[in-house]
């Protein structure tokens, strides 16, 4: 057998290996996550039901879903523990302060300037980029004329042009 022939069967291989490779590294994630669990941990199951964890033994978790809800689920049935903030935020709907996430809308608070923005902006110039009146007095008489031939003749407006 040549090289070409057994390149298809080798890259399949590899495929196959660096699949399973990222599917058993996420897998122990996922145990890792779960192994790390406390009492007092906000939880979110497969399913989507939010709750706190309230034991945890080797196989099974008893969740708290409620005031006098207890409910016991397997340990691969939690999807995901979540940080403190986070379970307030979905189940209570309590938001953390927000102003130390705030990203300033200029980049004046990353330079090591004091002076203010604000106070930069108006010692500049406006540049006005718009024609004056002055520029059309330094227009030639040619110009002036053309222009005004222009606005003589009647518009077409039917899609008739005058190119052949």
């Amino acid at each position: 057998m040549s090289l070409v022939t057994l390149l298809p069967f080798i890259v399949l291989i590899g495929a196959m290996f660096l699949m399973t490779r990222s599917a058993k590294k996420k897998q122990q994630q996922a145990a890792d996550m779960r192994n790390q669990m406390q009492p007092g941990s906000g939880v979110r199951t497969i399913g989507g039901m939010y709750a706190t964890v309230k034991e945890v033994s080797d196989d099974t978790v008893l969740l708290d879903a409620g005031p006098g809800v207890e409910l016991l689920f397997a340990k691969n049935a939690i999807g995901a523990v979540l940080s403190d903030d986070e379970y307030n935020r979905i189940v209570h709907g309590v938001e953390h302060d927000l102003k130390s996430d705030v990203v300033p809308d200029d980049a004046s608070s990353l330079t090591e300037t004091d002076e203010p923005a604000a106070a930069a902006d108006s010692d500049e110039k406006s540049v006005d980029l718009g024609k004056k009146d002055e520029d059309k007095a330094e227009e030639s008489p040619d110009a002036v004329s053309a222009e005004a031939k222009t606005d003589d003749e009647p518009k077409k407006t039917d899609g008739d042009s005058d190119a052949k």
